[in-house]
């Protein structure tokens, strides 16, 4: 039974995300940096079921993909900057004669680092000269972004592996479940998503109609203590009230038996929760230190990941757009 004191809050959050149409829906949060084949934590979320499933066999794999991300966030800015074409042209013949700069344009270590560790020809030549001649003011083609897509399904096409039960609050309109399954990643997981929205489940359904999507809340998940082994968890705890946030985590760790990936888009190294009200909703400034502790009633370990910090240790990358972002690792 639903708690009187998360009903009203239920409904507000209900009505938060039914107010937007089915298409506006369908493209949010995976658009520009948000698009998870280049977010930096949809990646790590991704890594997180092959870890569970693969243990580090594919480390190396992993590390290249987290660069792809970076080279893309480092193209999509050039791109904002309107940079031109011959300017991307220069920069590839730059990085084949081993410089640092090219027509004016400052090229970041990890781009050069990352560059030399593939082998020729590579993604970063194709990305480096698909552009017209006059303009780079067109989107990128579909086939580049989906470079790693396709990389994991021929890797992963003939892995066999015990299958993993995960669960997914908040789903939305499958956003990152469409490229765990472009991945080669969903056939070897029993997956269950839910979402509040009935307008995501129905994108979700229509995309993928052999998948597990429900109407759900996350207050009052359905299924019993442990049924999931693994759960993931994207940008849905800064849009609760503290008590209904806390809530929703004791019921994720009611139902994982294992471990759980959960990804904040507004943390901060604080003491305290920063709360702010949002119209019908909140946009909450989370304490990682209060969030941690939270978890830690529940589980053995919690890995905290600060996305900015964890890029620039491992590879030097001090771009980032979110510096609010961090990524929980919990196990039971």
């Amino acid at each position: 039974m639903l708690e009187d004191r998360f009903k009203l809050e239920t409904e507000s959050l209900k009505k938060s995300w039914m107010r937007y149409d089915q298409d506006t829906l369908r493209n949010y949060l995976v658009q520009d940096v948000e698009d998870p084949r280049m977010n930096v934590q949809s990646i790590l979320t991704r890594h997180f079921l092959i870890r569970q499933l693969f243990g580090e066999r594919f480390d190396v794999l992993m590390e290249q993909e987290l660069r792809f991300g970076l080279v893309m966030n480092w193209l999509l800015d050039l791109q904002k900057k309107l940079v031109r074409a011959n300017q991307l042209h220069a920069v590839l013949g730059a990085l084949l004669a081993g410089e640092n700069e090219a027509e004016g344009l400052e090229i970041p270590p990890y781009i050069r680092e990352t560059f030399a560790s593939l082998f020729l020809p590579n993604y970063m030549c194709d990305l480096l000269s698909w552009a017209p001649v006059e303009t780079t003011d067109v989107p990128i083609p579909e086939y580049l972004m989906s470079t790693f897509q396709v990389i994991w399904r021929e890797v992963l096409a003939g892995e066999q592996s015990q299958r993993i039960s995960v669960l997914e609050p908040a789903c939305g309109s499958a956003n990152d479940y469409r490229f765990i399954e472009a991945s080669g990643i969903a056939r070897l997981i029993n997956y269950t998503g839910f979402d509040l929205c009935e307008k995501n489940i129905r994108n979700a359904k229509q995309m993928y109609p052999d998948a597990c999507f429900k109407v759900g809340n996350v207050f009052e998940i359905e299924d019993g203590d442990g049924a999931f082994d693994y759960c993931f968890v994207h940008d849905l705890f800064e849009h609760l009230s503290i008590e209904a946030m806390e809530a929703a985590i004791a019921e994720i760790c009611r139902v994982t038996r294992r471990g759980i990936c959960a990804g904040f888009f507004n943390m901060y190294d604080g003491e305290r929760h920063i709360v702010r009200k949002a119209g019908s909703y909140h946009w909450n400034n989370l304490s990682m230190v209060e969030t941690r502790e939270i978890f830690k009633r529940y589980a053995s370990s919690v890995q905290v990941i600060h996305i900015d910090i964890f890029l620039r240790s491992n590879f030097r990358y001090g771009d980032t757009h979110n510096k609010g972002a961090y990524t929980l690792i919990v196990s039971k």
